[in-house]
């Protein structure tokens, strides 16, 4: 998913889903974080755009499918 500059992404998790797994704060510890047992925490919901490259990457690197990067209508 290409984001066009200046494009505004919101990022979700959902922690029923999350597997612990911690790509998403590799990809983009500005923006996630783990809490004690592991599971994801959004540090910043609305992404400012020199992250969204890694908003993005963290979302595709997500091997559950937790975390969600999208536009917001």
């Amino acid at each position: 998913m290409v984001t066009p500059t200046g494009s505004t992404l919101r990022l979700t998790a959902d922690r029923e889903v999350c597997a612990g797994a911690g790509q998403c704060v590799r990809a983009a510890p500005d923006l996630f974080d783990q809490d004690d047992d592991g599971l994801v925490v959004v540090l910043r919901a609305d992404v400012p755009p020199e992250a969204s490259e890694r908003a993005l990457t963290a979302a595709d690197w997500c091997p559950s499918g937790a975390v969600a990067a999208h536009r917001p209508r």
